[in-house]
């Protein structure tokens, strides 16, 4: 049964992709797509309810992997050449040399490690990958209809693209199972691989230069993957997950040697999810359609960096380089929400708010208390589901009104009612109790105590992230006066829109059933103890309680009354703004006598406080701050 589910998750996409690549009748690919999403979905759930396990498949297998590593290397090699990127080629080369001298110098008795093993942070890594990723999957294949309409392309691409969408879902499955830290090799590669291919799709002059800048950026953490393998190799003997996590407390003691390994696979999980100095590639990657945009920044690759830094955490614990990544993951969080703020391209606040988040899990890692993994867990469980709840919402939106800019959704209600409601539902999700998201931050606080500094700049991020939200949800609630118009769209994308609002809702609704079930032991497993107790529904800790259910009631009740008191509401009773002058109404729209006599249309907009926040101003200085942490971070806790 196991060798099914593991075959069902990791494998069964690889064989589905290469089907998907040369089949052209587009009703049994969305057929076949939509029969592997519920394969995966069904499969992570059974592998959820069976628990951990460790895996050994057939030798032959781990030939196969070897193999494949210097195939995408090769692939990668002649991407560099075919570019002239002379970063891609020198460090692919780096890689070849090292993957070579690993494999066949260093490594003995190949086939003999484990290659899959599973605890509930694995699981619940699958469980993401496999639902929500199939969601976007299947929402992709509405979407991809009208976008490549809007395109008027001579021939379909829907073949390759789906062919990575697929083949990412595989990787990142085995990424998360994988035991042997080869086979995590090759599936950190396989999802490079897959981005670039992915970010490059509509193969437009700016999509091309974003794919590349993420591809140099992504094989430059890849690089360091692969010699932090070879260093751990010659330190600790293994390169079995299970084993050097078992051995994590000897490691922490003695320090030392352990380290550098771990500065470089963590420094390779930054570079994954898109960490200051390398944020361009995640912000460039909004070229790509929307179901590469939410692949990217909810279950997939952002969230395999994260994972790998989460996952090592027992081993540094309680070293210089915890601390190090702690003040890290703060900075990032506190500076990138504050690039947030100043954004009003929806998706943009969306990739900058994906990289603050996962900066606040990097800081939990680091943290590295039974209460900050805890929080870390969590986010990476709620912030999968209402980010990817949001980008498929903004790419309904950007397709029905031709734009992306929050500006441009005032009055949304009349045209989109049911996208719209359910785009403030994952607004809401992201920023109030007793969401689990602001739970996850409250506990992420909490744990800080002990870092003054750290703790203040997680409240003042924390602070942002409500000014950014609440600006969203307020131009949306804008709505017109009149009946709205009924809205159409494919079932392939008002399903996925449904289901991912139903879960952010639901799973927040028992979250503490959540923590209990699945974050509680893994925490318990490495650190011997948890932080809080559920009581009547509530999480508690020594510092204080998160009511959820009593919460759930009041804002219940505050929506229904809202509600109810917005019907009540006539456009007689609304007045026009006074504008300070001769005012005049023409067509019905508001304005006064300008220059001449002319009439002069009023307009007003949210402040984005663009001369404190923008990207211009800041992205130099964050970017050099970061550098500044990771050379300390280096030097100062590794070495």
């Amino acid at each position: 049964m196991l060798d099914t589910l593991v075959f069902a998750t990791v494998l069964l996409p690889f064989l589905v992709a290469a089907v998907l690549l040369v089949l052209r009748q587009q009703n049994v690919r969305k057929v076949i797509l939509v029969a592997t999403a519920g394969v995966l979905i069904l499969a992570s759930l059974a592998m959820l309810r069976g628990g951990a396990f460790i895996l050994s498949p057939a030798p032959l297998y781990d030939s196969l992997v070897t193999l494949g590593d210097f195939v995408i290397l090769f692939v990668v090699l002649c991407v560099g050449l075919k570019r002239r990127n002379q970063i891609i080629i020198w460090l692919t080369a780096a890689q070849i040399l090292g993957l070579i001298w690993l494999d066949f110098f260093m490594v003995e008795g190949h086939g003999t490690t484990p290659a899959f093993f599973a605890d509930d942070l694995s699981l619940i890594m699958v469980c993401i990958v496999s639902i929500i990723g199939s969601l976007i999957a299947v929402y992709g294949i509405g979407y991809m209809k009208e976008h490549e309409e809007h395109l008027h392309l001579a021939k379909s691409k829907q073949p390759r693209f789906f062919f990575y969408i697929v083949l990412f879902l595989g990787a990142m499955n085995g990424l998360v199972l994988a035991n042997n830290l080869l086979w995590m090799y090759f599936f950190w590669e396989c999802t490079t691989l897959c981005s670039f291919m992915l970010i490059g799709h509509d193969d437009t002059e700016i999509a091309r230069k974003n794919a590349e800048r993420a591809l140099w950026m992504n094989v430059l953490g890849g690089t360091a993957f692969l010699f932090a393998l070879i260093i751990l190799q010659k330190v600790a003997g293994t390169l079995s997950l299970a084993d050097i996590l078992a051995r994590g407390p000897e490691f922490a003691v003695a320090g030392g040697a352990i380290l550098i390994p771990m500065f470089l696979l963590v420094f390779a999980g930054m570079t994954k999810a898109a960490q200051a100095p390398f944020q361009s590639w995640l912000t460039g990657a909004m070229v790509a359609p929307t179901p590469v945009s939410a692949l990217l920044h909810s279950s997939t690759m952002v969230k395999a960096g994260v994972y790998l830094i989460v996952r090592l955490a027992p081993i540094y614990a309680g070293t210089y380089l915890s601390n190090f990544i702690a003040l890290f993951g703060a900075f990032v969080f506190l500076a990138t929400a504050a690039l947030a703020a100043g954004q009003s391209n929806g998706k943009k606040v969306l990739a900058y708010s994906t990289i603050s988040n996962l900066a606040l899990i990097i800081a939990c890692a680091g943290i590295n208390t039974p209460a900050a993994i805890t929080a870390a867990i969590l986010l990476i469980i709620f912030h999968a589901i209402s980010k990817a709840l949001l980008f498929l919402c903004v790419g309904a939106i950007e397709q029905k009104i031709g734009s992306r800019d929050i500006e441009d959704m005032r009055g949304l209600y009349a045209r989109m009612p049911r996208t719209t409601i359910i785009t403030i539902i994952g607004v809401l999700t992201m920023m109030l109790p007793p969401f689990g998201m602001l739970m996850a931050k409250w506990m992420a606080i909490e744990s800080a105590q002990g870092q003054f500094l750290v703790m203040i700049m997680l409240a003042l991020g924390s602070g942002l992230t409500v000014l950014f939200w609440c600006r969203w949800a307020g131009i949306l609630l804008i709505s017109s006066f009149g009946k709205p118009q009924p809205e159409t769209q494919a079932c392939s994308v008002r399903l996925p829109l449904v289901i991912l609002a139903a879960m952010a809702v639901l799973v927040s609704l028992v979250s503490p059933f959540v923590y209990n079930g699945l974050v509680a032991p893994v925490v318990a497993m490495y650190y011997k103890a948890t932080a809080y107790a559920v009581s009547y529904g509530n999480l508690e800790s020594a510092s204080g309680v998160f009511i959820v259910y009593p919460l759930f009631i009041l804002l219940g009740l505050g929506f229904y009354y809202a509600v109810r008191q917005s019907r009540k509401v006539t456009a007689a009773q609304v007045s026009a703004p006074y504008m300070c002058g001769e005012q005049e109404t023409v067509d019905g729209k508001p304005g006064f006598l300008g220059p001449l006599g002319q009439h002069v249309a009023a307009a007003s907009g949210s402040y984005y406080l663009e001369q404190f926040f923008g990207e211009a101003v800041l992205t130099k200085w964050i970017n050099v701050v970061a550098m500044a942490v990771l050379v300390i971070m280096l030097f100062g806790g590794a070495l």
